[in-house]
């Protein structure tokens, strides 16, 4: 791909990376350094630079490191900013998306010598936390998200004994550059279900993950919990800004599949099928053409609880503590109270 065409998929990349800005951070780059690394960008090459060099500036920090943890820590800062470099969609996207999967490896061997890498048909993940915890959630990304993103989520889940296993799906992560989203996730979720050995699982999924986690919950039985963040309840293929169709175009294997996920992403006739307690979480500034946002989820499913924060942007990295501690206590109180 040239650079005119990865200029087409981010036009104003100043614009792009302050749109970033609360979503890095809900990631866990520290602002500082992101706003140092991101002043002065021009175009989407420069942005896998500056990105890419800070990534590497935490490898060096954890080559030289005077204590194993101080190496993983920078460890996982690398795999943030690996992440966080691939968001551009441009040439070294995929690159990135491998370095931060190696980065987040090599940090979990030095912090967490318990955690297990599980990888099956469709899906790689970490499964942290306790042997004999009580509860077990699934952490499901999104389009462009991956599971170097959403470690808040996992450490908030972690810190109350959960066991999590955030994952990535096709054409997702480190999956995206060998296979294709899949509007059936909840055979992915299945899948996992039975990799991990477990009766029961809580979901949540992060963006276009809530309408996988919405779909797991209504068709897969062993399911007891969920939640979604920013998911959508429907999607519109001729409505959605361009760049986000040639996300999709890219993430499907062509525009012609594309189109027919995107047809594919409408809760309507499952949202009553999800009998499990469901949190729905949205954003009030979370606002995209083509994008119905998850009230009609929250209105249609029988047991779900809507929470919407006002100020919110999308994934509410500018909100967290709204909806993050209600969303963890959500997910294994509901999984670990008595049944009945």
């Amino acid at each position: 791909m040239t650079t005119a065409q990865h200029e087409d998929i981010v036009t104003d990349i100043a614009a792009f990376a302050a749109a970033q800005w609360s979503r890095a951070l809900g990631a866990g780059v520290d602002p500082c350094e992101y706003r140092r690394a991101t002043e002065g960008l021009r175009t989407v090459a420069d942005w896998e630079a500056v990105g890419t060099a800070a990534a590497r500036a935490h490898l060096e920090r954890a080559r030289t490191a005077a204590s194993p943890r101080s190496a993983g820590e920078h460890l996982l800062a690398a795999a943030r900013w690996f992440h966080v470099t691939s968001l551009a969609h441009g040439a070294g996207a995929r690159r990135a998306a491998a370095d931060a999967d190696e980065a987040l490896e090599r940090a979990l061997r030095i912090l967490e010598p318990g955690a297990r890498r599980i990888t099956g048909d469709g899906f790689t993940g970490w499964l942290r936390g306790p042997a004999d915890a009580r509860a077990t959630v699934i952490v499901v990304p999104g389009l462009d998200s991956a599971k170097e993103e959403f470690l808040d989520v996992v450490t908030a889940l972690l810190d109350r004994g959960a066991a999590v296993f955030a994952m990535d799906g096709p054409g997702q992560g480190v999956l995206a550059g060998r296979s294709t989203l899949s509007p059936r996730y909840e055979q992915v979720v299945a899948r996992v279900v039975d990799a991990l050995g477990v009766e029961r699982v809580g979901v949540v999924g992060m963006s276009l993950g809530g309408y996988f986690a919405a779909r797991a919950a209504a068709l897969e039985g062993r399911v007891a919990a969920a939640a979604t963040v920013s998911g959508p309840s429907r999607l519109r293929w001729a409505e959605l800004p361009e760049p986000v169709r040639q996300i999709l175009a890219r993430r499907c294997g062509g525009t012609e599949a594309a189109e027919a996920f995107t047809d594919a992403v409408d809760v309507t006739g499952l949202a009553p099928r999800i009998t499990v307690p469901l949190l729905v979480v949205d954003g009030g500034q979370d606002i995209m053409p083509g994008v119905t946002g998850s009230g009609p989820l929250a209105e249609a499913a029988p047991h779900a609880t809507y929470l919407r924060v006002p100020h919110g942007d999308h994934l509410l990295g500018n909100a967290r503590p709204d909806w993050l501690p209600r969303l963890a206590d959500h997910l294994v109180n509901t999984l670990t109270e008595p049944a009945g």
